[in-house]
């Protein structure tokens, strides 16, 4: 016998992964700036590219509103949320105060199986080549993940879930801010030796170092972004003729 539960599960279970997997390629898509800031996110145009259906795709907007990376604007409908001057201060403020706290909690909490990971981590992505060609700039999309899971490893052991997800949100906003201006910071930025400079600050136990590694790492990248006039000037240009 088919209970009215059971009923109820298998109507919504495809809804619910229908709206995820819109989710999570919509998501794909703004952080790669696919979707560029301040684009109107038009129904129609959604329902054609995803392959999907109204329902999921407000389901998935809303996630994506929450996320910090669509703005859903009163009776104007759903829009890519805009990049400014100011918030890229202040998302990269907030992400050294919150990092700074894991970070401490992660090196707190030790155990040679974190350290081992972190060891891993960074090898693994020292080895990865940045750009997918050596003449010009060419993202590499499985640099860009272990770069992920790198950072990530490095608050990994702090103990607090919440922490780890908040960080991990202010570090999406913040990527769609980097892929802005990577391909002109790439040749004279040498950020492996950051990496490896941080990693060698938290298996020596020296906490402030590692802080503020970690700290001047994050703020060397909004530096490059914000002496960038290009990218502003064209966000800007691109709203007027909107």
């Amino acid at each position: 016998m088919v209970t009215t539960s059971a009923l109820r599960l298998a109507s919504v279970t495809p809804s619910s992964t229908q709206a995820s997997t819109v989710y999570d390629r919509l998501r794909e898509d703004l952080l790669s700036g696919r979707l560029e800031p301040g684009r109107k996110l038009q129904m129609r145009f959604l329902t054609e590219t995803y392959q999907t259906s109204q329902t999921p795709l407000r389901e998935a907007l809303n996630r994506l509103t929450a996320d910090g990376l669509v703005e859903c604007r009163e009776q104007r409908g759903f829009y890519v949320a805009d990049i400014s001057r100011n918030e890229l201060i202040e998302l990269t403020k907030t992400r050294c105060w919150v990092e700074s706290l894991a970070l401490r909690e992660s090196m707190a909490a030790s155990t040679p199986q974190w350290e081992e990971l972190l060891l891993l981590a960074e090898h693994r992505l020292a080895r990865t080549p940045r750009s997918l060609k050596s003449e010009h700039f060419e993202d590499n999309p499985e640099w860009e993940r272990l770069h992920r899971v790198f950072h990530r490893t490095l608050i990994g052991n702090c103990g607090s879930q919440s922490l780890i997800a908040f960080c991990g949100q202010l570090a999406d906003q913040l990527y769609r801010y980097r892929r802005l201006s990577i391909q002109r910071a790439f040749p004279s930025r040498h950020v492996s030796d950051e990496h490896q400079a941080i990693m060698a600050a938290v298996l020596s136990k020296e906490a402030d170092d590692a802080v503020a590694l970690l700290s001047a790492h994050y703020r060397q990248t909004a530096e490059v972004i914000l002496q960038d006039q290009q990218i502003f000037r064209e966000l800007q240009n691109d709203g007027e003729r909107a």
